[in-house]
């Protein structure tokens, strides 16, 4: 056994966290500037490799930590990229990881120390080796998950509007959606507290101001059912 080991080639393992977050702006995405060759210089996704004493899901939460300060964010692993080429110097497998949070929350400052940007999905620039291919995947996951669960504790102020929840949707479905049927279906999870605070800023009379319900929200994340936007 020991002499089947020895002889087993070697492959690099890297973890790659595609990092979104929601502002009044709409969804963006956290890039890094690449400071090493190959590819010195250009944008690439947020990322290290794997430990000897880590598991997959404990080096995305160092990763993530590492460029945001944040330790409570929600992640999903992905997919697992082993194009021989795919990485020019080493042979490299790389496992990538989506992450949601509220812009507001991150650490500016850490962030701006790694010349780390958020961009528009809709304007990003080219990436590196296959982190264009990673983030096309994300997407498509994030919007076919937010089609069928609720979605939002992670990308939105502790306090928000309806109006707020309803343009995260669209920002990540990429369609307007019918407002009374949205706040129809909406209402009908029960995994928000309606407050008796107002956003003035939204109109004169103002606008409603609600939380999550983060145990019945929970519930409907683990519950199977359609939310069908």
């Amino acid at each position: 056994m020991l002499n089947t080991y020895s002889s087993a080639d070697k492959v690099l393992l890297a973890v790659d966290c595609i990092i979104f977050g929601f502002d009044n702006e709409g969804l963006k995405i956290l890039l890094i500037k690449r400071d090493f060759e190959p590819e010195k210089g250009k944008w690439s996704l947020i990322g290290g490799f794997l430990k000897r004493d880590e598991v997959l899901d404990d080096a995305a939460i160092r990763i993530l930590n590492t460029y945001t300060g944040l330790n409570d964010i929600y992640m999903e692993q992905l997919y697992a990229y082993s194009e021989i080429d795919r990485d020019p110097v080493e042979r490299t497998i790389s496992v990538s990881y989506y992450a949601l949070i509220n812009i507001e929350n991150h650490n500016a400052e850490m962030i701006q120390n790694y010349h780390a940007e958020w961009f528009s999905i809709n304007e990003m620039p080219k990436l590196i080796f296959d982190h264009n291919e990673m983030v096309h995947h994300a997407i498509r996951r994030l919007r076919y998950r937010t089609s069928i669960k609720p979605i939002g504790f992670e990308l939105l102020p502790e306090k928000f509007t309806m109006r707020q929840l309803l343009e995260l949707y669209e920002a990540i479905l990429s369609k307007e959606l019918d407002k009374r049927n949205f706040i129809s279906k909406i209402n009908s999870l029960e995994i928000l507290n309606k407050l008796e605070e107002k956003d003035m800023q939204s109109s004169r009379k103002g606008s409603y101001l609600y939380t999550f319900n983060k145990e019945k929200y929970e519930e409907k994340l683990l519950n199977d059912f359609v939310l069908n936007l």
